[in-house]
């Protein structure tokens, strides 16, 4: 029979330690086992950080048991992954074959990962500051949902980061400070595992003072545990509050350094600073070393009545910051040693640890061991009905159906043009999918041609607020009333903050159970400034149309500060995005429909649109036998004649100059051929996948690429160009063993007209002619 749960307070702190101690050792071990136990077959390293699971470990226990309701998210400081996963261990989550292969391959991931781990895991984290900042994004996100009635606002949840104190040095945490501040931030917790030590050294002292302004400037509660029960009777005690005065004052690196060596030391230092206090010396008689030691790091970041009361005094939803003082390393030897961070323990050490534990040897791995059938049963109740325990797993939200989207009309237009009108008829209908579409952009929403969508849904504030200049009739394209149901979130220039951001919408089907459709827009080179932010997003396996615009030279007198070269190898090299550079605004249409479908598809992923600002000529129809092609990655324009000796490869805004340098050549080149490139990345997708089926063991199919080229001679040559970096298109030599001569950007552009830029950097079609010419001369030869 199962004993009765703990209903009062002491027995609930009891079974909370307990669960330290547990948590304390599996994580540990866990490290241990990867580090010296399991064989190594390349002598590296393995690596993991149980100093970092040390300090973090009685925070964890009491949210995860004790605070955390089933609505509310966590987002895990990178290095504490292996107590997130001993948690789940303890929950039946996880299993002791993925333990037992740490860091190996199929085993549990380094740092929590949505997309690698087996566990529920609700942000991935390894970047360290951007697992912060998504709680903050996904907070917004969830007033977005109740505001449009996808969530009930009594259900609201907390979004929670927990992090090491080190990764307050990061710029993002700040520009996302800003940001929330600007959107009224609410129901979100930081809470900072102040450890005083980071990776080479202990954290200043001068600066953590100055993060309580910060933070109540932004509209912050800060909640400081500075100092645990034992610590807080002491001080109560004659000559208690000179300690405690002590302590305030006491650099981190000194106290680190006592905390390493231990009772002894700590006892020599006190005396020699205060033991002349008579009611400081006998104070510290009352205690032996053992109990001083104990005494002295009883912080209140490691004392589980304290986390428990700052965690139940919270009743609102004001953004809260907690500071956690802890100990790196704490109960383990390499508490407080300023190389601990990735250190670890030796087999003599873990030894003498496991005994300490109560733990027979051959039982390590054991759930509940060295606790006795009695107390076992009674923590595995204790976990089972706390709310974590209960927990469902996450929601399936339904896929929204997408209509067709009609080309918008026009002999002429730019891509970035034809995106927004696209989206503009969108907005106008009463389709399902506009309801679910919400954009953002980083300050760019008018050069992007957002607008319009923009005019058409609004701006999506919690509180109306009227436009000023309509309601004063002074003429503005702007029409963007604020209001609960508007479907656009205006994020400042803060690329970090807008992939984030992205990442956070992106992921509102399997945190929410409801599904939003984001489409946001940066100026295409900018996508580089939050580049890490992307992958973050990607990594995490949220879904949004990335709509990168204007791009490359074509942007002309912006100059080369504004002209992006390489987002097309960056487009074909980020995993979970799927990246087109459309020419035409038919094209475009097809691509969108795509996108928005495969965004929603288990096996699907992000798209990223490279679009452009020059207006060119759009290309008369025969009919739509182009579009299954141009989906899966290219399309021939003008298909050659069989066995031809030649073709002009091109992708995106350069689609002019590559068909007039066609019209010039085909007397000369009879039967020349002109592939649109709608995809580089699919292309290389699928090629690569070929070559990698004879090493999988399967069968190694036609790719689209091959498909495409099978129309030309053998021995053909191509002319590739695209108004980027040219390693985008060139590698399609390969495919066939081609010649190839390769057009592209591969330098910093600057000022000028467009005619100049693209003679000056040999993008125009008399720099097409002059390629083929040289690929036929080198035939020669």
């Amino acid at each position: 029979m199962v004993p009765s749960l703990p209903t009062d307070r002491q027995n609930t702190v009891e079974a909370l330690n307990q669960l330290h101690n547990r948590l304390l050792w599996l994580s540990s071990w866990m490290i241990h086992n990867a580090n010296h136990i399991r064989p190594k077959r390349d002598g590296l390293k393995v690596g993991g950080h149980q100093a970092s699971c040390a300090s973090m470990t009685a925070i964890m226990v009491a949210l995860y048991f004790h605070a955390l309701r089933p609505q509310d998210k966590v987002s895990v400081k990178p290095h504490a992954g292996p107590v997130l996963h001993a948690i789940h261990y303890l929950l039946g989550n996880q299993t002791l074959d993925r333990m037992q292969r740490f860091r190996g391959l199929g085993g549990v991931q380094s740092y929590p990962s949505r997309t690698k781990d087996a566990i529920p895991v609700d942000f991935s984290t390894g970047s360290v500051g951007l697992g912060v900042a998504v709680t903050a994004f996904t907070s917004l996100v969830q007033d977005y949902l109740i505001a449009h009635g996808q969530v009930p606002e009594d259900q609201a949840g907390r979004m929670i980061a927990l992090m090491g104190d080190a990764e307050l040095d990061e710029g993002n945490i700040y520009e996302c400070l800003i940001e929330g501040y600007k959107h009224d931030l609410r129901n979100c917790w930081w809470i900072v595992d102040y450890n005083r030590q980071s990776l080479d050294s202990t954290t200043a002292d001068r600066m953590f003072r100055r993060f309580d302004d910060i933070f109540e400037t932004c509209g912050w509660r800060v909640v400081t545990l500075k100092y645990g029960k034992l610590q807080q009777e002491a001080f109560k005690r004659p000559g208690g509050k000179v300690i405690e005065e002590w302590i305030d004052n006491c650099p981190n690196a000194e106290f680190a350094a006592l905390t390493y060596q231990g009772g002894a030391a700590w006892r020599e230092r006190l005396m020699a600073d205060i033991g002349k206090d008579r009611d400081v010396n006998a104070l510290l008689a009352s205690f032996d070393d053992d109990a001083l030691a104990a005494l002295m790091t009883n912080l209140g970041g490691h004392c589980i009545e304290t986390l428990i009361d700052a965690f139940d005094s919270i009743d609102d939803n004001r953004p809260t910051l907690f500071i956690a003082y802890t100990v790196k390393g704490y109960g383990l030897p390499l508490a407080g040693h300023k190389d601990n961070h990735s250190g670890m323990m030796n087999p003599a050490q873990m030894e003498k640890f496991r005994a300490g534990m109560g733990i027979r040897e051959g039982d390590e791995w054991e759930p509940w061991a060295g606790l006795g059938d009695n107390l076992a049963a009674q923590l595995k109740a204790f976990v089972d009905a706390s709310p974590l325990g209960r927990k469902e797993s996450e929601p399936v939200a339904p896929a929204i159906p997408v209509p067709p989207l009609p080309a918008p009309d026009g002999a002429e237009q730019s891509t970035q043009a034809a995106f927004g009108r696209i989206l503009l008829d969108l907005a106008k209908s009463g389709d399902e999918l506009a309801d679910r579409i919400v954009t953002t952009a980083p300050d760019v929403t008018q050069t992007t041609n957002l607008g319009a969508f923009v005019n058409q849904r609004g701006l999506f504030r919690r509180q109306e607020l009227a436009d000023v200049f309509q309601k004063a009739k002074i003429p503005s394209a702007q029409k963007w009333i604020q209001h609960a149901a508007g479907q656009h979130i205006e994020l400042g220039i803060a690329e970090n903050n807008f992939f984030i951001m992205l990442a956070s919408l992106g992921l509102a089907a399997p945190h929410f159970g409801t599904r939003l459709i984001p489409v946001g827009t940066v100026y295409d080179p900018f996508i580089a400034r939050g580049l890490d932010a992307l992958n973050y997003g990607c990594y995490s396996d949220a879904r949004f149309l990335l709509v990168g615009t204007p791009s490359g030279l074509a942007l002309a007198a912006e100059g080369g500060a504004h002209q992006s070269i390489n987002t097309p190898l960056i487009g074909m090299g980020q995993p979970n995005l799927t990246y087109f550079d459309p020419a035409f605004a038919d094209e475009l249409a097809a691509i969108m429909r795509w996108s928005f479908e495969h965004m929603q598809k288990p096996d699907g992923s992000s798209v990223y649109l490279r679009l452009s600002t020059r207006t060119i000529p759009q290309v008369a129809r025969d009919d739509h036998g182009w579009e299954a092609d141009a989906l899966k990655g290219g399309y021939w324009l003008r298909k050659p004649a069989p066995n031809a000796e030649a073709a002009i490869v091109f992708s995106g805004v350069v689609a002019p100059e590559a068909l007039e340098a066609w019209e010039q050549l085909i007397d000369d080149i009879p039967g020349l051929g002109l592939l649109n490139v709608t995809s580089p990345d699919l292309l290389h997708r699928g090629w690569s996948a070929r070559r990698a089926a004879r090493w999988n063991g399967d069968r190694a199919e036609p790719c689209h690429a091959q498909h495409l080229l099978s129309a030309l001679a053998p021995d053909a040559g191509l002319i590739t160009v695209l108004d980027g970096a040219p390693g985008a298109l060139s590698w399609l030599g390969g495919v066939a063993g081609m010649r190839v001569s390769p057009l592209g950007n591969d330098r910093f552009g600057q000022t000028g007209d467009l005619p100049d830029l693209f003679h000056t950097y040999r993008l125009d079609a008399n720099a097409i002619v002059d390629a083929a010419a040289e690929l036929f001369l080198e035939r020669c030869q």
